[in-house]
């Protein structure tokens, strides 16, 4: 099963050295537009994998399309990564370009691959393939609520910690639904738990809102002190998002997916919680939300669409670029 991934940059290349040390994908094409870049980042992988034991061969191209064919899956990375004080929706105009362009030439070799976005603004940029490719929804899938349950998931870990309980990371369960957006993602409280314990019957409300709020910046927290988008924690997330599908895991996982009708929204792409299989998105979860949570889902897609308005100037844009171009090779004609 070749597994693609575009952009070798510092998130794509923990997608794919994820995914070899995960080992259940029988190849990964890593391509990028710098000459030799992917190249050699996959060769460290191989050579990694003599050491790890795994038997997934990392293939380096630069921008040779040609190599991805046949691809179950392509992940698209390719974008500018945001800068401290920059928020997401800064990056459309660029992002947009980039996107539909690398969509469009994998799509050529690959057009029954499942695709799943991380190019920032994530939520638009997801949107912008599904309307750019006409893809089934189920094929079309973004990051979102998989990185930012992880992060609520820390922070949750955090305050428990700090009342004295000696919680480990991977005894906590939360999930944040809604837009890849420092203002409005939706962490769930009351599905947060501590070994099956909800954790509003274990540490006070105070910390738990406290915990919410440091998953909101989460992104911009670590952009703030690393000087770019962090990858390590993005790199995992869409691995495991890879492997559910590539494995047929049937596993529920919040990520970002366009929406027709499912909790009373339609034509936009929000995080929500998904069953993730071989054929990509194969259930949207329409889980119960109280009104307050009903109410902040709500104007986290309304965030969304603000962001996707914005998608058509950017688009148009590219268009207006494209145009003399194209005139150009028309003359040659």
């Amino acid at each position: 099963m070749k597994v693609t991934v575009i952009g070798a940059g510092n998130v794509g290349a923990t997608v794919a050295n994820v995914i070899v040390q995960k080992n259940f994908a029988g190849e990964v094409v890593l391509l990028d537009i710098r000459e030799g870049y992917a190249e050699g980042k996959a060769m460290d992988m191989n050579q990694a994998s003599t050491i790890l034991g795994s038997f997934t061969k990392v293939t380096g191209v630069t921008n040779d399309y040609a190599a991805t064919a046949n691809s179950k899956v392509v992940v698209v990375t390719s974008g500018i990564p945001r800068k401290p004080g920059m928020t997401r929706e800064e990056l459309i105009d660029t992002n947009a370009s980039i996107v539909k362009d690398v969509v469009s030439k994998a799509r050529e070799y690959s057009p029954d691959a499942i695709f799943i976005i991380i190019s920032n603004p994530m939520d638009t940029m997801t949107y912008l393939t599904m309307k750019a490719t006409g893809l089934p929804r189920n094929k079309v899938l973004g990051l979102g609520g998989m990185l930012d349950s992880a992060r609520f998931k820390y922070y949750i870990t955090k305050a428990l910690q700090a009342e004295g309980i000696d919680a480990s990371l991977t005894d906590v369960e939360g999930m944040v639904i809604g837009g890849h957006n420092d203002k409005t993602m939706v962490p769930l409280i009351k599905y947060a738990s501590y070994r099956g314990i909800p954790v509003t019957n274990i540490i006070n409300w105070d910390a738990i809102l406290d915990a919410a709020r440091e998953t909101k910046k989460g992104g911009a927290t670590l952009t703030q002190l690393i000087g770019t988008s962090a990858w390590y924690a993005p790199g995992a997330a869409v691995a495991t998002l890879v492997e559910a599908i590539v494995t047929d895991a049937k596993k529920l996982i919040p990520c970002c997916v366009y929406l027709d009708g499912e909790y009373g929204q339609k034509d936009v792409c929000i995080g929500v919680p998904v069953v993730l299989g071989e054929n990509g998105a194969e259930k949207i979860v329409d889980i119960n939300l109280d009104g307050p949570e009903f109410k902040y889902f709500n104007a986290s897609v309304e965030a969304a669409r603000e962001t996707n308005a914005l998608l058509v100037n950017a688009l148009k844009n590219v268009t207006e670029a494209d145009e003399p171009e194209k005139k150009a090779k028309t003359k040659k004609k």
